[in-house]
């Protein structure tokens, strides 16, 4: 078997070879002035277009817009990109645009502000608050992996060449389905894109709120844009030193932690659909993904819902603890009844990440509801926005010899959630190195200040990653200690978003290290 798997990676890096590594920054050249003179055309968002719920296409304060953008900036007459945005105008005196990004990497901005409108209410006071697709996600020439609406899992775990052999297959897919914006896709480029947003907009700073991954492309823009941030607040912070592997480490283990902390709330509860010993509990659930996996429900219709699905919605509610009381009565009626259909509410149409579990790089789930968005695009930008921006990815053969000890480290660390993230991981071995950039030039950033939010019960960006970035950015980055749980903290601390709402609105930054304590009740 292991013969025609090397075979096979050598096929895949040359199918590969026209995706060039992403390049570091690079100062805006005079041939990019055209980008830069645009002006961002709004006008009423339709359905036909943007496909939004009548709630949002007929609010007057709501429109839609699109930009266009360098496939390739150092290139910039090879192709060109249009972006996808949606506004909200200020209800009161203006200060400028607020741009907003709500993580992934593989999140829509468009869908996903249109989801909340009334959560940036306040923000929305002095701003025109502006969510936007990235390059490659959403409604932003989207990329694809195939027909598949999630990675495939790992048909042959213990068979490194046959692990080999379907990334292969996965990655030449990516190929072919997502066109010319795959190689061109990444923070990098994705920051650039946001300084010709920030022109368009008509704003001589650029204001920002970015959530999980979204706090990696703030701090990207912050190196290379360093005169032009104004209010800047980061909230679940990503890391900028750790390689893809171990980001997948680390998001499994906060997910198995905020799973058990989950599994001993509710025994504690009467009523509990696992009882009352929380070791059982968590026993049970491993024994109800494997059988699932095993033997998927099946619908009237013929669609099947696994273990993996489980793990999915799992992965989306634990990101909100006010989500548990609703995971518990939905996962009671799927063991007592086989009903897996409360379970899908819970976790959304879309799977991992529902309102505003944003998925820091290994969690998803915003829907786009355009049919001509493909099912898999979060996940296809999720490991093309990874993969480009990790220079240390060990090649092929490497995972070869170490794909034994990566299951057992993603094993030990999550049964869980281990395999999934492992399979995420493992779609950007074999693919050509990413950008140095991001690792060796985002530091000690001269800037105005910058508000970092870390959450200590965060499950999917560790607060420790917080405290790294904080230190990597220097002496603009300013710490608020959130001590409650969840995936970031604005909208789920009222301390924290008080504190947000009145830096970005009023500059009254809190001091470096303050804290909010855990508000969360039953």
């Amino acid at each position: 078997m292991r013969t025609p798997a090397l075979t096979g990676v050598t096929a895949l890096a040359l199918a590969l070879t026209a995706l060039p590594a992403a390049t570091g920054a690079e100062p805006p050249r005079p041939d990019l002035k055209r980008f830069y003179a645009q002006k961002v055309k709004w006008a009423v968002c339709t359905p036909e277009k943007q496909n939004l719920p009548e709630t949002v296409t007929k609010n007057e304060d709501v429109r839609c817009g699109t930009l266009t953008v360098p496939l390739d900036y150092a290139r910039p007459r090879s192709g060109t990109v249009d972006l996808a945005l949606l506004k909200v105008k200020a209800s009161g005196k203006k200060r400028g645009s607020l741009l907003v990004n709500f993580g992934g990497p593989g999140g829509p901005g468009v869908a996903g502000l249109a989801a909340d409108l009334k959560g940036f209410g306040d923000l929305g006071k002095g701003y025109d608050v502006v969510g936007f697709d990235p390059r490659g996600v959403g409604l932003s020439e989207p990329v694809s992996c195939g027909d598949e609406p999630e990675p495939e899992g790992l048909d042959d775990p213990d068979d490194a060449g046959a692990v080999l052999e379907q990334l292969r297959r996965t990655a030449e897919r990516c190929v072919k389905e997502s066109g010319p914006v795959l190689p061109h896709i990444g923070t990098v480029n994705v920051s650039r894109d946001m300084d010709v947003m920030r022109a368009a907009l008509g704003d001589k700073k650029l204001n920002y709120l970015g959530f999980s991954y979204g706090t990696r492309l703030g701090a990207v823009y912050a190196a290379q844009f360093p005169k032009k941030v104004g209010r800047m607040v980061l909230d679940g912070v990503d890391t900028l030193t750790e390689p893809v592997d171990e980001q997948g480490l680390a998001s499994a283990e906060g997910q198995q932690t905020a799973l058990d902390n989950f599994l001993l709330w509710c025994t504690k509860n009467a009523g509990c659909v696992f009882g009352d010993d929380s070791r059982r509990a968590r026993e049970t659930m491993v024994k109800v993904i494997e059988d699932l996996d095993a033997m998927p429900l099946r619908s009237t219709d013929g669609a099947e819902f696994t273990g993996q699905d489980v793990v999915s919605v799992l992965g989306s509610a634990l990101y909100s603890r006010q989500a548990w009381p609703a995971l518990s009565q939905a996962l009671g009626a799927l063991l007592a009844d086989g009903d897996p259909r409360a379970l899908m509410r819970v976790g959304g149409a879309g799977g991992m990440g529902v309102g505003h579990g944003f998925g820091r790089g290994f969690g998803h789930g915003f829907g786009h509801g355009r049919q001509d968005v493909p099912q898999d695009n979060e996940t296809a930008a999720l490991a093309a926005v990874n993969c480009a921006d990790d220079p240390d990815r060990p090649g092929a053969r490497k995972v070869e010899k170490e794909i034994g000890r990566l299951q057992q480290e993603f094993e030990e660390v999550s049964p869980v959630f281990g395999e999934h993230n492992l399979t995420l991981v493992l779609m950007c071995f074999g693919w050509p190195a990413g950008t140095s950039y991001i690792r060796k030039e985002v530091r000690d950033v001269d800037t105005p200040k910058l508000l970092l939010v870390g959450t200590r019960g965060d499950p999917a960006t560790p607060y420790r990653w917080t405290e790294e970035t904080a230190r990597r950015l220097g002496s603009s980055a300013v710490v608020l200690d959130n001590k409650g749980d969840g995936h970031t903290g604005y909208f789920g601390s009222k301390c924290v978003k008080a504190k947000v709402d009145g830096f970005l609105l009023y500059k009254q930054l809190p001091a470096n290290g303050s804290s909010c304590a855990a508000e969360w009740r039953e």
